[in-house]
């Protein structure tokens, strides 16, 4: 398998590939930057690797405890971690509802109620979706899926060149 540098740079010199590529495909500024930042986040940051001790994991720093349970239930190179349909979609999910249960905790705490909690989630997403729109959030998932894709699509290649297989990834 490549090495975390190679995934890194192999990260950074599609940037500007897909930066253009969303231009052209959507001609909007701001879905583009997102489409674009996304991607970098999701080669750097929110790769497959997270299930081992790598530099996408060393990167989250303190943050990156919630990554443990995420360690421990996902085998490494499995399907599940390093799918290219299903790997991203999955810590994307995992990311989302471990941020949830830590902020409805921290709500609760101070608030006390849980129907408190999920009104307030009702209102943050309602009114992320209003500012943001379902354009930009989708870009910003897209982007996530391409950056972790290319690191995915990296890893098949190589397997493929030395092996001759690629159904472990798929």
């Amino acid at each position: 398998m490549p090495s975390g540098k190679t995934h890194d740079a192999i990260t950074i010199l599609l940037t500007a590939p897909v930066a253009a590529a969303a231009h052209l495909a959507f001609g909007e500024a701001a879905v583009t930057l997102v489409v674009t930042a996304a991607f970098l986040f999701g080669g750097l940051m929110f790769g497959p690797d997270l299930d081992t001790t790598s530099r996408p994991y060393a990167r989250w720093s303190i943050a990156r405890i919630i990554w443990y349970p995420y360690r421990k239930v996902f085998k490494h190179r499995s399907r599940w971690s390093h799918g290219l349909v299903f790997g991203t979609l999955f810590r994307v999910v995992y990311f989302f509802g471990i941020v949830t249960l830590i902020a409805a905790g921290i709500y609760f705490a101070a608030a006390g109620s849980i129907g408190d909690v999920a009104n307030t989630w009702a209102q943050i997403g309602h009114v992320s979706g209003e500012f943001l729109g379902l354009a930009l959030l989708l870009a910003a998932f897209a982007g996530t899926w391409l950056g972790a894709a290319s690191h995915t699509i990296t890893d098949i290649t190589i397997t493929y060149i030395r092996t001759g297989r690629t159904g472990d990834f798929l």
